[in-house]
């Protein structure tokens, strides 16, 4: 018994286990260090061997460090290595894949502009500390993601500092990622470099001034520096301020309004052949330059005749490239078809504004025209098949074909089996143990699968947070079954959830999350419109009183 639960954990814990590598900048100039970080929770956390990066980089400055997680009861050790590394040519240079323990990393790409494409020497060069702030766009326009980025300099080694960056009026300022360090040579002085990045959204058209950031701390020194003033001591520094001219979106813009840089479409998955009642794996890769994954809309495919289409949910990537906000999201669609023979997917289009063209762009997908075989072992006449409806988006459940297709697809994988298996070996020896345990049930009980803990009130006790996650990462099929599983009274659909709200609000957020998922309506505002109402909770109705038996006997007895 004890092994196959040993063994069970084990195969989880190898499932989950996950290493990544990253660089804090993929391009850089010439003279300057860049970061790479390596993050691992395999057991034991190894250490990744940097050797391979000797050929073409200077390593430098080994860091480390360990995080310890709690998560569904499951405990996890994360470890993040990093090392400086200094290029020894100008160009684009490859950091090669590094060995942690049983994984490799990915290999990444690095850009290192020479001496004369580099960028210029700030105008303070020389002081001892000074800072520099810069957005990626002085002409943005409203809601558009700008990326602001302060650069602190200091050519004397710190010991305490605060860097503060004033947020602005008429725009929201958030600070985004970790804090990157490097070193620069500036006016033939050397200096660290502390580089913070911010998301900047403008609320409204016009100017808008973001304040200066200042410093303000203490650096180190001999006995006669502190003396004369040269160096060590208090330092401080204060950038000037910035003026940016924010544009309102135009009339003819597409809705919703994406401001972008770039936006790209791309197959990662496409089905060469579909099986009766199987469901088969489409997926799509979406790049956007200058969004975070919350302003990106959701991605839908048009309907498809005699197929069913499943959207799960969409996995993001966010990151800092050029000075401001992208990410990648990977959306994954099942096709479940109904009947054999063709099958035309329909072009996926989605609608744009160039901000550095002042121009509506539309990014697209071809349309794909697939062959749909008869299941192995199963006759199916077409005629004989309904045809089935494009499911929205999270919405409804499968039916039995679907449900069989996808558990066919998913028990393709080794891991999913080997976790099924153990389940099932852990689910025996459960009942093995509660059948064999000694001592008898107290008088009136019952022996059986223990019964989940009530609250007070009888209500089973729901993580709230679950909508909130359902909201920043779900689907829209996501959010409506957080909701459903918050309600005090058990509802089987939207209506009845919406009867026992008590806050106008959040009916009226219900009904936007409704249209979204079957009128075509705006899923991004949906979304909004439910953070904003239910950012305290929802607030229910009273359930009503129960009825009062009736102290007097029935006229007629009961049959």
């Amino acid at each position: 018994m004890w092994c196959a639960l040993l063994l069970q954990f084990a195969v989880v814990a190898a499932a989950s286990a996950q290493t990544r590598a990253w660089l804090d900048r993929d391009r850089i100039g010439a003279g300057e260090t860049v970061t790479l970080n390596v993050e691992t929770t395999q057991p034991g956390n190894p250490m990744p061997d940097f050797s391979p990066l000797q050929r073409d980089f200077v390593v430098s400055g080994n860091t480390s460090r360990r995080e310890f997680h709690m998560r569904n009861g499951q405990a996890t050790v994360r470890a993040l290595y990093g090392v400086a590394l200094r290029p020894r040519r100008d160009g684009v240079l490859t950091v090669p894949a590094l060995a942690v323990g049983a994984a490799r990393t990915s290999p990444l790409t690095l850009v290192v502009a020479s001496g004369a494409t580099s960028a210029p020497a700030p105008a303070r060069t020389g002081d001892n500390v000074f800072i520099e702030s810069e957005p990626d766009d002085e002409t943005p326009y409203v809601q558009q993601a700008v990326g602001w980025v302060v650069r602190l300099y200091s050519a004397v080694p710190l010991v305490s500092g605060a860097l503060d960056q004033p947020a602005p009026d008429g725009a929201t300022l958030q600070r985004v990622g970790e804090d990157a360090q490097y070193t620069r040579d500036v006016g033939g002085r050397r200096y660290m470099v502390v580089e913070r990045r911010f998301l900047l959204l403008p609320e409204r058209s016009g100017t808008l001034t973001l304040p200066g950031a200042s410093f303000e701390g203490r650096g180190t020194g001999g006995f006669f520096d502190d003396l004369f003033g040269d160096r060590g001591g208090v330092l401080k520094a204060q950038a000037r301020p910035r003026f940016l001219q924010v544009q309102a979106p135009p009339a003819n813009a597409p809705q919703p309004w994406l401001p972008l840089h770039a936006l790209e479409l791309r197959y990662r998955t496409v089905p060469t052949t579909l099986r009766v009642g199987e469901a088969t794996d489409l997926v799509v890769e979406i790049t956007a330059d200058g969004a975070t994954a919350a302003q990106m809309p959701e991605v839908r495919f048009p309907s498809i005749d005699g197929v069913q289409v499943f959207a799960e949910p969409v996995k993001s990537d966010e990151g800092f490239a050029g000075g401001r906000p992208r990410v990648k999201q990977l959306r994954r669609f099942s096709l479940v078809p109904a009947r054999a023979g063709a099958v035309h997917v329909p072009a996926l289009k989605l609608a744009w504004w160039d901000v550095r063209t002042g121009s509506t762009r539309v990014a697209s997908l071809p349309a794909l025209s697939l062959k749909v075989a008869v299941a192995s072992g199963v006759k199916v006449s077409p005629s004989a098949s309904a045809p089935a409806s494009t499911a929205p988006d999270g919405a409804g459940s499968p039916g039995a074909a679907g449900d069989r297709g996808g558990m066919a697809a998913r028990l393709g994988n080794p891991w999913v089996v080997a976790t099924v298996v153990f389940a099932a070996l852990w689910l025996v020896t459960l009942v093995w143990w509660l059948s064999h345990r000694g001592g008898r049930a107290p008088a009136g009980g019952r022996v059986g699968t223990p019964s989940l803990q009530a609250s007070a009130a009888g209500i089973l006790s729901v993580d709230p947070g679950v909508l909130r996650r359902a909201l920043d990462t779900g689907s829209l099929g996501d959010v409506a079954e957080a909701l459903l599983a918050l309600a005090p009274q058990p509802c089987m659909g939207m209506d009845p959830l919406r009867a026992q709200l008590a806050d106008l609000r959040q009916r009226d957020a219900v009904d936007l999350l409704q249209r979204a998922r079957w009128s075509e309506g705006d899923g991004r505002a949906a979304r909004a419109a439910l953070r904003e109402a239910f950012a305290k909770g929802p607030r229910w109705r009273p359930a009503p009183a129960a009825s009062k038996p009736d102290p007097l006997p029935p006229l007629y007895p009961e049959r």
